[in-house]
């Protein structure tokens, strides 16, 4: 079969590129021929495709002429749509699969691809085709007024970075590529979780469009020497509000275990002047993959305390592949990964006093998980049984 992935960036940025990029090695490894479509970017993999990628946009008002560039893209630019059909010229795909493509690519490519007969399917990483904001979020508060249909509500509020300007432009965009247009070139809308299925739904999606598939890893990841637990948690994961970390650190500074924090984002500077003093709490950076298996490892539990809808976060899998217990806010996707009291346990969401509850029981309970029954579960070989069913006989369609 032939396959042409679709994602904004081609380097591991955050989940969406993840996925794009394992995706990719699962599907050429099992066989298949696989091209890649993105935005030519300067922290991009090499790739034998990247001629046929449009240039590099970054929304600037300052900056007039790279603003109208960039201000067109999300809606089909001349470049964009060139430089698809020429890679849909030299490749000849059966199958277009679409990951995070909005503003930097566009939706454009979906309907070019259908009109050509071949089969288009979209793994969603967020809320966007539902959220002009993409998460559901307004001003760090849950907010479902475009969900319901009222997709003027993200200007009124401002909901894109707090911009007028910004957030009349994903309006926009959700008007232009409303569910209506995109299901007539979308064969099928992969849902990471049952939770986001759930959202489409409520959205006017089809329901019979929505697949429901979790996100996969590579088991090897995972292979390690026997550890000993210290008395420590863990926290791996972007330092932004949505994800809750301010939460989990003034609990964290009434605790007096150990807390290693892991990760970067725009809270880093604020978080540090304000918890650095708390000796208990270890800021560790960004890490690669060995460092964050070895704190996993050695934590007696990870936590995941986001405030906004999840989706399928890697943070809870790996954690669990690694037999550690999660202790996650019980909110979008999250809830569908761990079982309670057997591989961690859930927390209300924005409760201070709920999660410090449950730090608090976790030290105190011993937690067997059966890592070969999650690591099957999210096997490679797994994933690829599925994604092919939903890609189905593209070739015999041919």
């Amino acid at each position: 079969m032939r396959i042409i992935l679709a994602n904004k960036f081609y380097y591991r940025r955050g989940g969406d590129c993840v996925y794009s990029i394992e995706l990719e090695n699962l599907l050429k490894a099992a066989g298949h021929d696989v091209a890649f479509f993105a935005m030519d970017y300067p922290e991009n993999q090499e790739n034998q495709w990247n001629s046929y990628w449009p240039s590099e946009i970054a929304f600037s008002p300052k900056k007039p002429a790279a603003f109208f560039k960039a201000f067109k893209r999300p809606f089909g630019d001349g470049e964009t749509v060139k430089k698809f059909t020429a890679l849909l010229d030299a490749f000849k795909p059966d199958v277009l699969h679409l990951n995070n493509i909005h503003t930097q690519l566009s939706p454009v490519i979906a309907e070019i691809a259908h009109a050509r007969g071949v089969k288009v399917v979209w793994t969603l990483h967020d809320y966007k085709l539902i959220c002009p904001a993409y998460t559901c979020l307004c001003k760090g508060v849950i907010c479902e007024d475009c969900i319901a249909g009222d997709k003027k509500s993200c200007v009124a509020k401002k909901c894109v970075k707090n911009n007028w300007l910004a957030s009349k432009i994903a309006e926009k965009e959700a008007c232009i590529w409303n569910g209506e247009r995109l299901e007539k070139w979308v064969d099928a809308f992969v849902c990471p979780s049952h939770f986001m299925k759930m959202k489409m739904e409520r959205g006017g999606f089809d329901a019979s469009k929505l697949v429901v598939l979790h996100n996969f890893v590579d088991e090897l990841k995972f292979v390690h020497e026997p550890v000993s637990r210290e008395n420590a948690y863990c926290y791996v994961g972007r330092l932004s509000s949505e994800k809750g970390v301010e939460t989990l650190l003034e609990v964290a500074s009434k605790i007096d275990v150990t807390l290693y924090v892991l990760g970067t984002g725009p809270l880093e500077a604020q978080l540090k002047t304000r918890f650095s003093q708390f000796k208990q709490i270890q800021f560790l950076g960004r890490c690669d993959w060995e460092t964050c298996k070895s704190i996993l490892l050695k934590s007696k539990f990870s936590v995941i305390p986001s405030q906004w809808y999840e989706n399928n976060p890697y943070s809870v899998i790996e954690s669990l592949c690694l037999g550690t217990p999660v202790l996650g806010s019980d909110i979008g996707g999250i809830p569908e990964l761990i079982e309670p009291g057997v591989t961690g346990e859930l927390f209300e969401m924005g409760n201070a006093d709920s999660l410090e509850r449950k730090i608090r029981l976790m030290f105190d309970k011993v937690y067997d998980i059966d890592v070969v029954s999650v690591r099957k579960k999210f096997s490679k070989e797994n994933y690829l049984d599925q994604i092919k069913s939903v890609y189905g006989s593209a070739d015999a369609a041919k």
